[in-house]
């Protein structure tokens, strides 16, 4: 895999947040309803706000906080920080070449205190629901481990955190697979999606709403992927836009799982992007 320079992994990163936002994603912010008070017209801004931040070279938290610092000014609220935190070190790794997973798993081990520190200002700014405080890594303190070992304390409830320990395992095994095989359109990035609700926990409805009710939303993904299967178009749409109804209208926001998508989009465009350019 060829390293990609920085406009790339902009551009890279903003198509893939378009993208998310062009699916049915129930529960979420998109271009068919908008929920929990945004509009789709934010994201779009703190997309295009954040991809420059993103792909400016530099370490992982500095790109963090600066992409944060951007989304924020321009959509007035936390739009995107589970995003930015998994892109940052895919941006990272896409930038240096080589096999993606294997780039990665080196950017990972190569954070460090200061990585810590920016990201820990990034989270504490955008403030998102349900914030806790660990007496290890609380992120309105200074930091006193590195940035991975800051997400392995919370590892065992936060998906976004467990995918710095794992190498981004759940985004290799459930997401990026389910976008294989054929051009990037909708219905592959809602597969994608329900693939993380289903199976994983939605860890924002859990922060907010506790595990229970992050179980209960799992099993109804589960029940609606097998009431999806064969159906005609029409059909599908309605179903998704029926469960993104109900869940916006108890307040339930998969906000963890849209994340893990976007990111999942991020690694495909970037592996699709450096793909080396042969001449036959």
């Amino acid at each position: 895999m060829r390293a990609l320079a920085p406009d790339e992994v902009a551009q890279a990163f903003h198509a893939a947040c378009l993208a998310e936002l062009s699916a049915l994603k129930p529960g979420n912010v998109h271009v068919f309803a908008a929920g929990h008070g945004m509009e789709t017209a934010q994201f779009e801004a703190a997309a295009k706000a954040a991809a420059p931040a993103l792909a400016a070279p530099g370490p992982v938290g500095r790109r963090v906080r600066a992409a944060v610092e951007a989304s924020l000014a321009v959509a007035g609220c936390n739009t995107n920080l589970g995003i930015i935190l998994l892109c940052a070190p895919l941006a990272v790794a896409a930038e240096g070449g080589g096999p993606l997973e294997a780039r990665l798993a080196q950017v990972l081990e190569g954070l460090n205190i200061s990585d810590a520190e920016e990201a820990f200002r990034a989270i504490a700014a955008a403030s998102p629901g349900g914030l806790g405080a660990s007496p290890e890594a609380d992120v309105r303190a200074p930091a006193s481990v590195t940035l991975r070992e800051a997400m392995a304390l919370a590892a065992d409830r936060d998906a976004i955190a467990r995918q710095y320990v794992t190498g981004y395992a759940d985004i290799f095994a459930l997401g990026v697979p389910a976008l294989a095989g054929g051009p990037l359109e909708r219905r592959r990035i809602e597969d994608a999606y329900l693939a993380f609700l289903a199976t994983l926990p939605d860890s924002h409805i859990a922060r907010k709403f506790g595990p229970g009710q992050a179980e209960s939303v799992r099993l109804e993904a589960v029940a609606l992927r097998t009431r999806l299967e064969g159906l005609p178009p029409s059909e599908r749409h309605a179903a998704l836009l029926a469960f993104d109804t109900s869940l916006k209208a108890r307040g339930l926001n998969p906000g963890t799982s849209a994340d893990l998508t976007v990111a999942s989009i991020f690694a495909a465009l970037i592996e699709e992007r450096a793909a080396p350019i042969t001449v036959g």
